[in-house]
């Protein structure tokens, strides 16, 4: 069974509660009557109940009547949320008047509903710039307890599966933070490791890669991974991760052995962590356009609770492998 397939079937058993804020959106629609129809989660959208009926029907979609709709001008939850936000941000000066505005906008309203517990998981951006999903996220659900960063992992799914997990790895961070410091690389590698659990279905191995292994070159480019890596296995004592790495010896056992003899992970990565956003944006595209792998995501992590940004170009096949995917988070959360 395909991974993606699998993502799907465990949503099913799930059955978490994914929020759509672009509720007119029209490969939204098509995307969560989909989602519907095959019991991937429950869908809540955010909109006017007429005319998301009415686009229904334009669309020729059939499950949408069951999805949970609510109008971000007037609905019952309304007050309890202006409350939420301004209890929250009063000391940045969010008073009840701001909060009123804040609220009918419905990407404040989908991260109101994920703090209070009336959602469990967010996707949009089919219409929205990243900054705009993520900047009611940021101040109003935050990021999990002892993570301070957002990063944006990939699930990369290689022909070859001699390699990774069965030919499946995750690599971070490849979407949000340009040059993390030691102590956000090793926040990262953590988060992706849940993200190898939660999403990936495997036991992570880790690499913290470098142009350096074993201390065979010398730079504070290279030392910030060697303390990345100190403070990762600080921070999860019982997680296999090695570095620093070069991208071969995490890769093929025997060049790692020979470059890392001492290493507890020669060859047999998983989780590829890079040392800045250059390195992974440029590493996941070059692998999917002439490795052949097919690359999922980014899949945001490091959020309490989850919430996934599209890329404007998004198909509706991408919204339902994502909302799939956000509703494994939720459910890894829980």
């Amino acid at each position: 069974m395909k991974l993606l397939d699998k993502l799907k079937l465990n949503a099913r058993k799930y059955n978490m509660r994914i929020v759509l804020p672009e509720g007119y959106e029209e490969r939204t629609l098509k995307a969560a009557d989909i989602v519907i129809e095959e019991e991937i989660a429950q869908i809540i959208l955010i909109g006017d109940p007429a005319k998301i009926s009415e686009s229904s029907e334009k669309y020729g979609l059939r499950n949408i009547s069951r999805a949970r709709v609510v109008n971000p001008v007037s609905h019952d939850r309304k007050d309890d949320y202006i409350k939420m936000m301004v209890e929250m941000r009063k000391g940045k000066g969010v008073t009840a008047e701001i909060a009123s505005d804040l609220i009918e906008d419905p990407l404040y309203l989908a991260a109101m509903m994920i703090k209070a517990g009336d959602a469990d998981g967010e996707v949009a951006g089919a219409e929205h710039s990243t900054g705009a999903v993520l900047r009611p996220a940021f101040q109003y659900v935050k990021t999990a307890p002892g993570i301070s960063i957002v990063s944006g992992a990939f699930l990369m799914i290689h022909p070859n599966r001699s390699f990774g997990a069965d030919g499946v790895f995750i690599f971070a961070d490849g979407a949000v933070h340009p040059d993390p410091t030691a102590q956000e690389l090793a926040e990262i590698a953590v988060a992706t490791a849940h993200t190898a659990r939660t999403i990936g279905g495997f036991e992570p191995v880790v690499a913290m890669l470098s142009f350096s292994t074993k201390g065979s070159a010398r730079h504070e480019m290279v030392d910030k991974v060697i303390n990345a890596t100190r403070i990762a296995r600080e921070m999860a004592p019982g997680l296999t991760i090695d570095g620093e790495l070069q991208v071969d010896a995490a890769l093929v056992e025997e060049i790692g052995k020979k470059k890392a003899p001492g290493s507890s992970i020669p060859g047999k990565a998983n989780v590829l962590i890079f040392p800045n956003l250059e390195s992974g944006n440029i590493a996941y595209k070059l692998v999917q356009r002439l490795g052949g792998a097919e690359a999922i995501g980014p899949i945001l992590q490091g959020m309490a609770s989850p919430i996934n940004d599209l890329s404007r170009g998004c198909s509706v096949s991408d919204i339902v492998s994502m909302i799939a995917i956000t509703a494994n988070q939720a459910a890894g959360k829980k």
